[in-house]
């Protein structure tokens, strides 16, 4: 199979799975915060954290739309390859499908 990689071709961004969670953590935590200053004070105190969580949830957007395109290059390149596998080895493919159709069949036979 052709495997390609991005990072040579395309200056995307690679988010990670832990990024993510941490930016969404930062942003629960600034609206927690803000709440609680919401409830007791007002004025200056109450446009600092607006502010902050404003900037947090801007960020995490940002990163969330740099993995959206990642993602979807990604997906598209897979696409690409799979197509490009399956032209060059199609009866290669028909018997891996054939033989994937009858173990399916086989498991469902036995339910």
């Amino acid at each position: 199979m052709n495997n390609t990689n991005l990072s040579g071709r395309e200056n995307i961004s690679d988010v990670t799975k832990e990024q993510l969670m941490a930016d969404f953590n930062l942003v629960i935590s600034d609206a927690e915060a803000l709440i609680k200053a919401t409830a007791n004070q007002g004025g200056e105190a109450v446009a600092a954290l607006r502010t902050k969580a404003d900037r947090s949830l801007a960020i995490a957007k940002a990163r969330m739309a740099d993995t959206e395109v990642s993602l979807r290059a990604r997906a598209k390149l897979a696409s690409r390859a799979t197509d490009s596998y399956v032209h060059e080895n199609t009866w290669q493919t028909i018997g891996v499908v054939a033989g994937l159709g009858l173990l399916v069949g086989f498991i469902m036979g036995q339910r």
